[in-house]
């Protein structure tokens, strides 16, 4: 006859239950160990990986709006004078209208470069505001992280 155990489930003895924990006991350890395995270094690039790109922070800046946001190269050697340059032309050129689009988001040239503005879920769900390209190069207007409060 089946006893009953201390659960009152009919069928299981309480010698069942105690392999059962030992089964989830082992899994859980299992599991933690290969989690373990997932935080190892990252792989070196080889030949054949792309290049690690460095991004260089330029500071603060202000889109055409008067909002704050954090202005770093992302891809290519552009100074951060030039990035500078690139972002407040930019920003000139919404205000005057001559950027395309609902609030100046169509591309833009400037400078030599091609800028435009993200959509806002895009802006929400990344933080960025804006980007500038050339061939080789990018920038980008990053919203500042904001303080919890």
């Amino acid at each position: 006859m089946d006893d009953d155990g201390p659960s009152g489930q009919a069928g299981r003895t309480p010698g069942a239950a105690w392999k059962r924990g030992l089964v989830v006991l082992a899994l859980g350890a299992i599991l933690a160990l290969a989690g373990g395995c997932s935080h190892s270094a990252p792989p070196r690039p080889t030949r054949s990986s792309a290049a690690v790109t460095k991004i260089t922070k330029c500071g603060a800046t202000r889109t055409a709006a008067n909002v704050p946001v954090d202005l770093e190269v992302v891809k290519g050697n552009t100074a951060c004078q030039a990035a500078l340059r690139v972002e407040h032309a930019y920003a000139e050129a919404i205000r005057s209208g001559r950027a395309p689009g609902n609030g100046g988001g169509g591309p833009v040239k400037v400078l030599g470069w091609t800028c435009q503005g993200f959509t806002t879920p895009e802006v929400l769900a990344t933080g960025k505001a804006s980007k500038c390209v050339r061939p080789g190069a990018e920038i980008l207007e990053i919203l500042p992280p904001t303080g919890s409060g």
